[in-house]
């Protein structure tokens, strides 16, 4: 099979699996409503635009850089069998599957990184801005922060050995987990299901104004990654959503574009 055709093979699966998701998306919406975990601080029609202004802006960039652009490199790792998933004398679902979790393991220290590095919280930060947590702060980031990850994709496909249907695959997943994980929802399960994967509840501690719980649970697929690095915590402080020392409501869409690039944003400081 040539590259271009094994590209479109897996754009046409990403296709499918990104409607599975658009339709879970719609139940999440309806669950956050029946089950709510948290009591909005903040007007729905305030954050929508804000956070669907943002989360236009960055699945852009996905689309015109990190797809393209990474899609061709995981057709030359498949074509070439490069890279860790590659050297497995398995089969091709196998390979894939291993490609799955390993890219689940690099997202999670990429995600401590855009905590530890600076320049990266900076951009970062305007997802954790948001002053209520809700399926919408999952589109929440900042189009640079998007952007400088682009690369960092395309080196983690080589090194990991990520084929494109593995690729597409998880890109689908990734997105469904975290439009899941920062639903507002009360699960009567949720402590159970964290023992696998990142739970409303969990990641409810991460965006705590809370320096301490804002440095723990960062895993956004597995929950195996905070276990196995000693960053998990089910320590829910008595405080809000936002960031630690946060004043005044969320910044407006002109405002959490300009934010990163202030020289004295102090809501952009480490936590």
């Amino acid at each position: 099979m040539t590259q271009e055709r094994t590209i479109g093979a897996a754009h046409m699966l990403g296709a499918g699996l990104l409607g599975v998701g658009l339709l879970g998306v719609g139940l999440l919406w309806w669950a956050e409503r029946r089950w709510p975990r948290r009591i909005p601080r903040e007007r729905p029609l305030d954050r929508l635009p804000v956070n669907l202004g943002l989360g236009a802006m960055s699945l852009t960039v996905v689309a015109l850089a990190e797809r393209p652009l990474a899609g061709r490199v995981a057709a030359r790792v498949e074509a070439g069998r490069l890279g860790l998933a590659q050297m497995l004398p398995a089969p091709a679902w196998v390979r894939d599957l291993a490609g799955v979790v390993l890219l689940d393991f690099a997202t999670y220290h990429w995600h401590v990184a855009t905590h530890r590095v600076p320049l990266l919280w900076r951009l970062h930060a305007v997802h954790h801005a948001d002053r209520d947590m809700d399926w919408t702060t999952a589109l929440r980031f900042h189009a640079a922060d998007m952007a400088i990850s682009v690369p960092v994709r395309m080196v983690e496909v080589r090194l990991l050995g990520v084929s494109p249907r593995a690729l597409e695959i998880y890109g689908a997943w990734f997105f469904a987990n975290v439009a899941f994980h920062h639903a507002n929802l009360k699960l009567p399960f949720d402590r159970q299901l964290a023992w696998l994967f990142t739970s409303p509840g969990m990641h409810d501690i991460h965006h705590r104004a809370d320096a301490a719980a804002t440095d723990a649970n960062y895993s956004s697929g597995l929950s195996v990654w905070d276990r196995m690095f000693g960053s998990f915590s089910d320590a829910r402080p008595d405080v809000p959503i936002g960031i630690a020392g946060q004043i005044g409501a969320a910044p407006g869409l002109l405002e959490a574009l300009a934010r990163p690039f202030a020289p004295d944003d102090k809501a952009s400081a480490l936590p």
